[in-house]
């Protein structure tokens, strides 16, 4: 309580403050906030007397004692990840300096970890609720406790600051994994027993198999099913029924960490992936490989570009695979055709998918085209798993290349089993038709032309510099200087 006496000490920005904080006290207290952490060691969340509102379960709650460095909270979809990452990160700022926030992208740290609907300015008491300054990266507490937020796919922000405590999320979908993993270790040297609270969902990683290994980390496992009775039905009818009874659910839903599975087509160690530091070899010709939904619900488009090299090898360079009408398909199809400088959209047309050349047709004339349209049909009569055969092999050796990881694309190519699966693997049909283009213009003695563009290696349309070139030249300058 605040004494008339210290009120009347107190200046008007201070006013203005004690005035928000009270506000938001009313808030709090009207919305039916709670305490997060419950004393009863078996609480399943919901609500009970002393506990009214949304709080953690028992397995939310952070490891006892001393003896653990790593909290990983392995989980599927919707279990409460987010909401644990912020309250364990909120608790640590009550006691400790300095945090760091690491989500997989800027993006992603500021949407979620930060402004998300679960993230740390929702969670946040009003008595305890930081200041978030976007330009600096930074949240700062009432205390004096800061956090500051970093980007997986920018490791070298991590080089050098150091912390006390960091929260990781979604550590699983880090494109460059290991070497952000690594700086945000050389930075955790404050305090007497600096520690890392890991919130994601689980992939057959090095690293998280690493982790899993490791004494030192405590290890929780959730489920979707573990927080049902706070999801959204449409959640449940899209997430749920989708992957409830497949391989991937396993993964998804029952954190299940997968890893090669009898029948697959694929091996992860079959999967390599380009080296960001090196350039890419020229490319003979480029191409767009597309499967377009079927009538089932839930289904995506897949949309794969592939490059062949001028080293015979192929370059497996973006996936923008998604749940996409007729429309917002052809149009993204064409985009990726431009922005990559392909030659040709591989579509495939059979399975009811016959629409398909009209809505592409109609798509061409809308974006003001002329010319023909730029468009190989495939009318695959063999089944899935033949086409694919020969694609799985080139992985095998290593003459199909990633340019990064693509982790939905791989999660697919690795736990697709054809005799146990009757869905449509749409990112790797993609991916098939693309290559098997390639196969056939340049593996089997026919002719081709590459598209004149083309010719220029790394260079796309009227001689612009080609994505993946620009990408990389901007890291070796980022990199030139923080070297000066």
């Amino acid at each position: 309580m605040i004494s008339r006496a210290e009120l009347s000490a107190l200046s008007p920005d201070e006013l203005l403050r004690v005035d928000a904080a009270l506000e938001r006290m009313v808030q709090d207290r009207e919305s039916g906030r709670v305490p997060w952490l419950c004393p009863d060691p078996q609480c399943d969340g919901r609500p009970h007397p002393g506990r009214t509102g949304a709080h953690s379960r028992a397995d939310q709650r952070p490891p006892e004692g001393d003896l653990w460095d790593v909290w990983l909270a392995l989980a599927g979809r919707g279990w409460g990840k987010t909401r644990t990452g912020a309250e364990w990160a909120i608790s640590m700022a009550r006691n400790l300096e300095r945090g760091a926030l690491v989500g997989p992208t800027a993006a992603d740290t500021r949407d979620i970890l930060v402004e998300g609907e679960s993230g740390i300015m929702a969670c946040a008491p009003a008595t305890f609720r930081p200041l978030y300054e976007p330009s600096k990266r930074r949240l700062t507490y009432p205390n004096g406790a800061i956090q500051i937020c970093y980007s997986a796919d920018e490791p070298d922000r991590l080089r050098g600051p150091q912390h006390h405590y960091g929260w990781l999320d979604e550590l699983a979908s880090w494109r460059r994994l290991q070497y952000a993993w690594d700086m945000l270790q050389l930075g955790m040297r404050l305090g007497d027993h600096p520690r890392i609270c890991i919130t994601t969902t689980p992939r057959p990683l090095p690293l998280i198999k690493a982790l899993l290994k490791d004494e030192m980390t405590a290890v929780v496992r959730g489920s979707t099913y573990d927080n049902l009775h706070n999801l959204a039905p449409t959640f449940r009818r899209a997430v749920v029924a989708k992957y409830e009874g497949t391989t991937l659910g396993a993964q998804e839903l029952h954190a299940v960490v997968l890893d090669d599975l009898p029948g697959a087509l694929w091996k992860r160690a079959d999967i390599i992936h380009h080296d960001p530091a090196q350039p890419l070899p020229e490319f003979r010709t480029v191409t767009v490989g597309m499967d377009p939904a079927g009538t089932g619900k839930g289904d995506e488009t897949g949309l794969v570009v592939v490059a062949r090299g001028v080293d015979g090898r192929d370059y497996v360079l973006d996936d923008q695979s998604e749940q996409l009408s007729p429309n917002r398909a052809g149009n993204r199809a064409f985009d990726m055709l431009a922005r990559w400088g392909a030659a040709t959209v591989v579509v495939e047309d059979n399975g009811g998918k016959d629409w398909i050349e009209a809505a592409l047709r109609s798509v061409w004339k809308d974006r003001g085209n002329k010319g023909p349209m730029p468009v190989e049909r495939v009318n695959a009569s063999q089944g899935k798993k033949l086409r694919a055969q020969p694609i799985a092999a080139r992985y095998e050796q290593h003459r199909t290349v990633h340019a990064e990881e693509f982790h939905e694309l791989e999660d697919q190519m690795c736990t697709w089993i054809p005799e146990e699966h009757s869905d449509s693997p749409d990112r790797v049909d993609a991916l098939v038709h693309a290559v098997a283009r390639h196969v056939k213009l340049y593996d089997r003695g026919e002719a081709a032309i590459a598209a004149p563009h083309q010719r220029g290696g790394m260079r796309g349309a009227a001689g612009t510099v080609h994505p993946l070139e620009r990408a990389r030249q901007a890291r070796e300058r980022r990199r030139k200087a923080g070297a000066g």
